[in-house]
Parts: structure tokens; C-alpha cells; sequence
């Protein structure tokens, strides 16, 4: 009996064996979810990419623009030219993510997206960084197209000689349109359901479209962006930005990045959660293509560049969207300290356009706080806005006040919004501004006042606004060294607090208070007095030069100099 049982045993262990692996085989099978057929074009093979590469010859694209030794490298672009050349298009860049990025797990179905790149003469060099980032660091399968939008560069080649890149399609502009305008054409043409914008002078960063398109596919009126890191304009090195950072304005409508309060902070217990913001940057975004042709799409009498991230932002908060950073997705960008390209009408004429168009269609009865800074606003033109009104009638929008209760109550009301404009004059002479040929920066002198046509000249008409500055257009009377004698120089206008914080330095921007306030200044009886150094607006009675040609300094207040005597004249 005892034999008989051995003998079974073998037998029926492996009987045994063989229902458990048959019964986990089946079970898998039941748990399996079957996937749905992709509904993609097919992929090409490494070797079709291989090839498709090999057609382009870059050593021969960017040879046809290479900076020459003895030129400014600066010049054509305002970045290194130099340096961006001599970095490979095909780099490796630091993964600048938070660790717990890598445990998310995104949409398996995630829609295609068309790529929108809008550029007018940028650096080859740059612009094919970016393309070979997009398409080296971004799953094949989500990349519809990338749309190259050439606002009639110099050289069509620019454009037209990058569409032997996979995925890469080239419209160019017949004229100079304007990033608006470019924008909306290469939508016009794009077959993705969402839309996807980049600048010409950036490079993605691992992963960095699964993040975008997920919060979008959850939430079509959402409008999201990746967290901007910085490269550098000098060395071109990738460097990590701020992840706590949400974009801010003053009320000139000048955009800048802030840190979250600690409340929001604190209120933060993962840090890969998107963060709510205001309004976004404007340079790299992404939105749902039926909800950016619902909202409006962009205002197309808005040009060249500058406003128009505050006129999306307003229409998609006050009309029923939300924007958000999202901290898992992480793109560089090359930011420029001045425009390497012409602005027709001047860049702060452009600028005081788009805004003033702006303010007039979306900030309602908050918009006298745009003109008290931005008094010279008001003189100008800035076209029809009829249609804009109408769309935000038909929209149904939330009113400016909303926005500010529920989006933005950080911003801060000014107490008095009046505007003080005329001259400031000694005696029979006027405060005035001269600027010769090539030069950015105007010279301060005291001229014998005068009027054209009855009107007093541009060149002397000065604003004191609430902010306490003193500026003619987007300059601003300012003191860089608080001491007797230091000339008063003219200096882009600074607006805005302690929550400021520098896009190049990353962190919290220390030195924009004290700029601030190197701009501020108070009228007290008949001098002008500087509130950081404590030191009046005077004459260099010393200086060699003639009497028109004597700078405009700071020295000790002295009621009895006559040459600190002033008065504000209202125009």
C-alpha cells in the first residue's frame, strides 16, 4: 500500500501543479483590460528617422550663418551667438525635475498635439536646438506636427529648408505679421485637438509633454504651462529654475514671476500638484484647440509682440477657464535682455498699445489704475475694440472684479489713481530729454521750455505718478549711487514689490526694491527731493560745460539754491 502511494504521489503532485498554473493563466486573462486600436499614423522605424535625418544637412544650414570672428556675437540676436554655435543641436540637458515626477503615471490615450513655433529671424542654431529637443524628448506618437510660423525673415531658408525634418511643416508670413497673427495662422492649419506654443529659443526637457496634455485631457478649459528654466544668454547653460513661482503683474501691466505665499505654500503637500497662476508667461503654453477657437483665439489688432499673454489670461480666467504651472513638465528658455528685432512703431508704442487694448475690453473700471501707470496710455491710439467687447458680451464673462476677488487678490489697489502731467521747469527752462542718433538711452538737460502748435514738446512733458516715479514714456528718473553729485540718469520704469522675483537669477530678486526706490521721489515746496538718498534734484553748477549743457545731478537739500528750485507745471 505504502509502495502504491509513492508511486501516485509523483503523478498527482504534478497534476496539481499544472491546474494552478492553468487557473493564475486564466485568471490574468479575465483581469486583462483589452487595449483599443491606436488611432495614429504608423510609426516609422529608427532606421526611417535615421534617414530623414541624413536628408538634412546641418553642418551646411548653420555654416550659412555662422558668426564670423571679429563680429559682435550679440548683435544680430542678443544672445552669444558664438557660444550657441559651438553647443551641439543634439545636447544632453539636466533632468530638472522633482524625484516624484518620475512616479506619475499619465493617460495611456493621450491625444496628438500640433507644435506651434513662431519666429521673425532667429538664430538658426537656436531654432534647430529646439526642433531636435521636441522631437528627441517627446514621445513620436503625441507630436501631430510641428508648425514652424517664419514671419518673413530675411531669409526664407530659414524656415523652408527644415521641412526635411521628421514631423516639421513651414508656413512664412508675406509680410511682418507679429507673433499674434502668426500664431493664429499656424493654428488655422493644425490638425492636433490641442495646441501646443514654443518659442524659437528653447529646449523641452524630459517628459515634458505627458504632464500638459493629461491636465488638458482631464479638463479641456484648462491652459497649462511648463515651469520656464533658464539658458543663459551668455554661456547657454541650462540652469534650474524655481518650481514655487506663479506669474504676476503691477498694475502698468508689466508681467513678473512671484513666489507663493506661505499660505499657498503651505497649502502645498506634493509638490508635483499644479500651481493656479494669474496669468502665464505667454511664450510656451498649451490649450485645447476648440476651446482657443471658442475663447477667441488672440486679439489679431494687437502688434509684433507684448500684451498679449495678459489678454488671454484675463479671457480665459474671467471667462470660465483656469491657468496652471505644471511643475512635472520643464522646458528652457533663452531670455534676452532687450529685442534683437525692429518694432514699427517703437517697442514702448507697441507695447502701450496691446495693453491699452487690454485694459479697455477686460479691466472695466480698474482700468484708471492701468493709466495712472501708464499716464502717457492715454494719448494713444490703439484702434477698434468693438469686436473684442462683443465676444466678451456673447461669452458672458465674469467682471475685472471678480478676477481680482478670486484669482488675484494679491494685487494690491492703489490709494490715489490721479495723474499729475506737464512740465518741470526752473525759471524760463524746461527739464528735457535728448537723444542722439544710435543712441538707446536719452541724455537729461535744462532747455529753454517750448510748445509746438501751442503744445508743450514731448521731450518735456514728465509725469509724477502714484508710484511716486517721475517718467517721460517708459523712463524713469532714477539715482544708481546715492551720493552728492551723482547724476541723474533716465532708467526703464521699475514697478512692483518684494514678491518679484528675477526670471535670470531664479531666486527671490533681492535688488528690485532698491531699484524700486532709486526711482521714487517726492515734491516738497519747491524742491524735488529723492526718498531713498534724501539728496534734491539740482544743477551741476560746477560742471565746465555750458549752461544748457550742465548735468542733472543730486546734491544736499539747500532751500536757498535756486538751482534745486523747481516747479511742476500741469499740462
Amino acid at each position: 500500500m505504502r509502495r502504491l502511494i509513492r508511486r501516485l504521489a509523483l503523478p498527482i503532485v504534478g497534476v496539481l501543479w499544472f491546474t494552478v498554473l492553468l487557473f493564475f493563466w486564466v485568471t490574468k486573462r479575465k483581469l486583462e483590460v483589452p487595449t483599443r486600436p491606436e488611432v495614429q499614423t504608423p510609426k516609422p522605424s529608427e532606421a526611417d528617422w535615421d534617414d530623414l535625418w541624413d536628408q538634412f544637412d546641418e553642418r551646411r544650414y548653420l555654416n550659412a550663418k555662422k558668426w564670423r570672428v571679429g563680429d559682435d556675437p550679440y548683435k544680430l540676436y542678443a544672445f552669444n551667438q558664438r557660444e550657441s554655435e559651438r553647443i551641439s543641436s543634439n545636447r544632453a540637458i539636466p533632468d530638472t525635475r522633482h524625484l516624484r515626477c518620475n512616479l506619475l503615471v499619465y493617460c495611456t490615450d493621450l491625444p496628438p498635439t500640433s507644435i506651434i513655433i513662431t519666429f521673425h529671424n532667429e538664430a538658426r542654431s537656436t531654432l534647430l536646438r529646439t526642433i531636435h529637443s521636441v522631437l528627441n524628448r517627446t514621445p513620436m506618437h503625441l507630436i501631430q506636427e510641428i508648425i514652424l510660423v517664419d514671419d518673413f525673415s530675411n531669409d526664407p531658408d530659414d524656415c523652408e529648408l527644415l521641412i526635411k525634418l521628421p514631423k516639421v511643416k513651414c508656413l512664412r508670413n508675406n509680410e511682418r505679421q507679429g507673433l499674434v497673427r502668426s500664431r493664429i495662422r499656424g493654428a488655422g492649419i493644425a490638425q492636433g485637438s490641442t495646441l501646443t506654443f514654443l518659442d524659437s529659443h528653447c529646449e523641452v526637457n524630459r517628459d515634458w509633454l505627458q504632464p500638459l496634455l493629461h491636465r488638458v485631457k482631464e479638463d479641456y478649459t484648462r491652459v497649462v504651462c511648463p515651469v520656464i528654466d533658464i539658458i543663459n544668454l551668455d554661456t547657454f547653460n541650462y540652469i534650474e529654475s524655481a518650481s514655487e513661482l506663479r506669474g504676476g503683474f503691477d498694475w502698468s501691466l508689466h508681467f513678473q514671476w512671484e513666489q507663493l505665499s506661505p499660505e499657498q505654500k503651505a497649502r502645498r503637500l506634493d509638490p508635483t500638484e499644479p500651481i493656479r497662476t494669474p496669468i502665464i508667461a505667454g511664450g510656451l503654453f498649451v490649450i485645447d484647440k476648440a476651446w482657443f477657437d471658442y475663447l477667441g483665439k488672440y486679439d489679431t489688432e494687437m502688434d509684433i509682440w507684448g500684451g498679449e499673454n495678459f489678454e488671454i489670461s484675463f479671457r480665459v480666467w474671467m471667462c470660465g477657464g483656469s491657468l496652471e504651472i505644471i511643475p512635472c513638465s520643464r522646458v528652457g528658455h533663452v531670455f534676452r535682455k532687450k529685442h534683437p528685432y525692429i518694432f514699427p512703431d517703437g517697442n514702448a508704442n507697441t507695447y502701450i498699445k496691446n495693453t491699452k487694448r487690454t485694459a479697455e475690453v477686460w479691466m472695466d473700471e480698474y482700468k484708471q489704475y492701468y493709466y495712472a501707470a501708464q499716464p502717457f496710455a492715454l494719448e494713444r491710439p490703439f484702434g477698434n475694440v468693438e469686436n473684442r467687447l462683443n465676444l466678451r458680451k456673447d461669452l458672458q464673462c465674469e467682471s475685472f472684479k471678480w478676477y481680482l476677488e478670486n484669482v488675484y487678490p494679491e494685487l494690491r489697489i492703489p490709494k490715489d489713481s490721479s495723474i499729475q502731467k506737464g512740465n518741470i521747469r526752473q525759471r524760463q527752462k524746461c527739464l528735457e530729454t535728448q537723444k542722439r542718433k544710435n543712441q538707446e538711452i536719452p541724455n537729461l538737460k535744462l532747455r529753454p521750455c517750448i510748445k509746438i502748435k501751442g503744445e508743450e514738446a514731448k521731450s518735456q512733458v514728465w509725469a509724477f505718478t502714484y508710484t511716486q516715479q517721475i517718467l517721460q514714456e517708459e523712463l524713469c528718473l532714477s539715482v544708481i549711487t546715492f551720493f552728492p553729485g551723482a547724476p541723474v540718469v533716465l532708467v526703464l520704469c521699475k514697478n512692483g514689490d518684494n514678491r518679484q522675483v528675477s526670471a535670470q537669477r531664479v531666486t527671490l530678486k533681492l535688488g528690485s526694491s532698491s531699484l524700486l526706490s532709486s526711482q521714487q521721489w517726492t515734491k516738497t515746496g519747491s524742491r524735488i527731493e529723492h526718498m531713498a538718498s534724501h539728496l534734491c534734484l539740482d544743477m551741476d553748477m560746477f560742471d565746465e560745460g555750458t549752461e544748457n549743457g550742465r548735468e542733472i545731478v543730486v546734491n544736499p537739500c539747500e532751500s536757498s539754491l535756486m538751482s534745486q528750485h523747481w516747479d511742476m507745471v500741469n499740462s
